[in-house]
């Protein structure tokens, strides 16, 4: 059985930083675009960062480019990301999520659509206080 589980949530002032990271258990997931995406209530899940199944290419939001870092380590079967600069509206609960899809398609870019993505975490929240 497929289990995403997250860490590194937390609570941290404007400017500070946080590292996510999302282990994925059940099966390897080496040949798999993984994502990040978060969500605020009332809203729609919201694209944050994209990696292809070899580490690149790399997709960001415009809102996070320059200051958080996606990443991933195959052999652990884990995503990382790592946030900097952090502002108030980054407050969110973040899911990390693994592609089937982009297992079998041609793919270049990795998928920034949340349909695209089949297997989620349980999320992790994140607050920033100005």
């Amino acid at each position: 059985q497929v289990q995403l589980v997250e860490s590194g949530g937390g609570l941290v002032q404007t400017g500070g930083s946080l590292a996510l990271s999302c282990a994925a258990s059940g099966r390897p997931f080496s040949s798999h675009d993984m994502g990040w995406f978060r969500q605020t209530p009332g809203k729609e899940r919201e694209f944050v960062a994209a990696i292809r199944r070899g580490g690149h290419p790399i997709l960001y939001a415009d809102s996070v480019k320059g200051r958080f870092t996606i990443s991933r380590d195959n052999a652990k079967n884990t995503v990382y990301l790592q946030m900097n600069l952090l502002k108030p509206e980054d407050t969110a609960v973040y899911y990390c999520a693994v592609s089937e899809e982009s297992y079998y398609s041609g793919n270049y870019m990795p998928f920034l659509s949340p349909n695209k993505y089949d297997y989620w975490g349980q999320g992790t929240q994140v607050t920033v206080s100005s």
